[in-house]
């Protein structure tokens, strides 16, 4: 069984929203990976399901770090639970993110001339 099937039959049992953290402690020795970092392989894949997916993953992201399965976000959660999460839709292009003010210009070291330098040889 794959991680997404074991993460969608956890998330399907408790029908909320969860962090990877829940979703792995949940899972116990159903996660296929016996990485030492599963927190780590269940937040990766989630996250790479959505990005490939889009709204076709079965996945989605209510929170930083915490998922649920999109149907249970559309459909059965309450509606204003379900309203706040259509809301928070990522900005759909750079522009809406808030601007940057740019950098202050280095000052300008002064200029010399030939003539401004006094001197020019060796002292010996």
């Amino acid at each position: 069984m794959s991680t997404l099937a074991v993460v969608e039959e956890i998330l399907r049992e408790t029908a909320v929203p969860m962090s990877v953290r829940e979703i792995v402690e949940r899972a116990g020795a159903r996660l296929p990976s016996k990485s030492k970092t599963p927190d780590t392989v269940v937040a990766r894949d989630l996250s790479m399901d959505i990005k490939r997916n889009s709204e076709t993953s079965m996945f989605v992201r209510t929170s930083p770090g915490r998922y649920t399965l999109r149907a249970l976000a559309a459909g059965a959660l309450p509606s204003d639970t379900a309203a706040v999460l259509r809301s928070a839709a990522p900005p759909t292009s750079m522009s809406a993110l808030p601007q940057r003010k740019p950098a202050a210009a280095a000052p300008s070291a002064p200029r010399t001339r030939d003539s401004d330098v006094q001197g020019g040889g060796f002292a010996g």
